[in-house]
């Protein structure tokens, strides 16, 4: 399944615009909607938070003007991937414990390890992508 949207650059702060925050809504319900399909029931919740962090992280971060989230499964693994057309290298980092934003790739790699699977970006970094183990369904 691959699906692509519009976005709107990036404003001050990393405020998402209310368009772009429904894409992200979006984002999820197609991804839980393609998992129950393919009989992945078992990866809906993680893989939705997955969706959202990655997602919310390309439109907040990203200087493209357009989204390209795909998910595929193949030799045992959901593979999920974003792409935001914007080269650079996210980094995981320490939030401060009052900080309400900045954990999104902790929670991604943690999600990822619980499954069997990883993340990491594409050669340019315009594309960050995880996966989960589908415990033998492909």
């Amino acid at each position: 399944m691959s699906v692509c949207f519009e976005v709107c650059p990036p404003r001050p702060g990393g405020e998402i615009p209310d368009r772009d925050a429904r894409r992200v809504g979006t984002a999820r319900k197609l991804a839980v909607a393609w998992l129950r399909f393919c009989g992945l029931e078992a990866l809906v919740d993680d893989a939705r938070l997955i969706v959202s962090e990655l997602v919310t992280n390309a439109i907040q971060h990203g200087d493209g003007q357009q989204i390209t989230m795909t998910m595929t499964v193949r030799d045992g693994l959901l593979h999920l991937a974003v792409n935001n057309e914007t080269p650079g290298r996210p980094v995981a980092r320490d939030a401060p414990s009052d900080a309400e934003r900045g954990r999104g790739l902790f929670l991604v790699d943690f999600l990822a390890a619980a499954h069997g699977g990883t993340w990491g970006t594409d050669h340019d970094g315009a594309t960050i992508w995880c996966t989960l183990a589908v415990d033998g369904r492909s």
